[in-house]
């Protein structure tokens, strides 16, 4: 079964940076696309970052820029590095399996996330 593992967050100063990991469990990792997703207080869940097999990247318009995503297949791990944090980067942050660059492959499985709050 899959199982998906997140951590790294915290809390942080505007500005400041943070490097969250997501390690996952139950797939072939190197041959999947695997995405970043967060959900502030109040708000819908939303995709942030998305890498494929091959490296390709994509970032949503909020991250580019600040946000870079990467993987390491030998670690079967996930990374998202977020430099130049905003108070509205505030949420929690989950990895999950994705189903090519827009949609997660295993919509009903998520891990238990990581709190990211940058202050003002």
């Amino acid at each position: 079964q899959v199982q998906l593992v997140e951590s790294g967050g915290g809390l942080v100063q505007a500005g400041g940076s943070l490097r969250l990991s997501c390690a996952a469990s139950g797939i072939i990792f190197s041959i999947r696309f695997m995405g970043w997703y967060r959900q502030a207080p109040g708000k819908q869940r939303e995709l942030v970052a998305v890498i494929s097999s091959s490296g390709g990247r994509n970032y949503a318009d909020s991250v580019k820029g600040r946000f870079s995503i990467s993987r390491d297949n030998a670690k079967n791990t996930v990374y998202l590095q977020m430099n130049s944090l905003k108070p509205e980067d505030t949420a929690v942050y989950y990895c999950n399996v994705m189903d090519g660059w827009s949609k997660p492959r295993y919509p009903e499985v998520w891990g238990q996330g990581t709190l990211v709050t940058v202050s003002s």
